[in-house]
């Protein structure tokens, strides 16, 4: 039996602000504007999962207002993100060359990030919150789950870093196209994968279904 997996990554969460973990008021719009696109798709999943973060969840429920499918999603761990702020300070701790926008400016943010990610996988960075050997392992044991459940047409909400982290595995790629993925997907993007035989194999990476000619100037967004 094969199964069709969509891994969506979550909606516009709330850069800068006091607390992340939470949809814009775009990202609202962007969900359900996903949920009535992968509708108009023929998408029908039988099986929900999401990460334990927020913007997991309001994701969903904005996918879920439009899809209408009665699911209660089960809640997998592993899809969170792995904690960037948290590694950001790690790398510059005791340092004296922290940038002072390192959490406010997306450019600087994410360019230092990329370095950052590089160091976390060559185990360069002191306490982290987490091990990169860890992260990948949640992440691929999220997967495995989805994978054993027995859903046909399977959903999840995940994060930039668990897609990218996902993506690379499934290529066989070196750990450091993790980042380079991440940074490439946009808000509410879609990957799809076929499953069957114990194997996973990409089937579509970065869809949005949702954005068209006329709103891609408000709805699209990386962060």
């Amino acid at each position: 039996m094969s199964a069709m997996f969509h891994l969506v990554r979550h909606a516009q969460a709330s850069f800068g602000a006091a607390d992340y973990d939470n949809l814009s008021e775009l990202g609202h719009r962007q969900s359900e504007a996903l949920g009535a696109a992968l509708k108009a798709q023929g998408v029908a999943p039988d099986a929900v999962f999401i990460g334990a973060q927020k913007r997991h969840r309001q994701t969903w429920e904005g996918m879920e207002r439009a899809l209408k499918t009665g699911l209660d999603p089960v809640v997998l761990p592993g899809w969170n993100e792995f904690d960037f702020g948290g590694l950001l300070e790690a790398r510059f701790a005791g340092r004296d060359d922290r940038p002072d926008d390192l959490h406010t400016d997306r450019k600087t943010h994410f360019r230092i990030l990329r370095d950052t990610v590089l160091e976390w996988q060559r185990e360069e960075i002191d306490n982290p919150p987490e091990s990169f050997a860890a992260f990948t392992t949640r992440v691929r044991e999220a997967r495995e789950v989805i994978a054993q459940s027995g859903a046909k047409a399977p959903i999840a909400v995940s994060s930039g870093g668990a897609i990218g982290r996902t993506l690379a595995d499934v290529l066989d790629a070196p750990a450091e196209q993790m980042i380079l993925l991440q940074l490439q997907v946009k808000n509410c993007a879609v990957a799809r994968f076929v499953m069957a035989r114990g194997n996973t194999w990409m089937h579509g990476f970065n869809e949005t279904p949702h954005i068209t000619a006329e709103n891609e100037q408000d709805m699209l967004t990386y962060s």
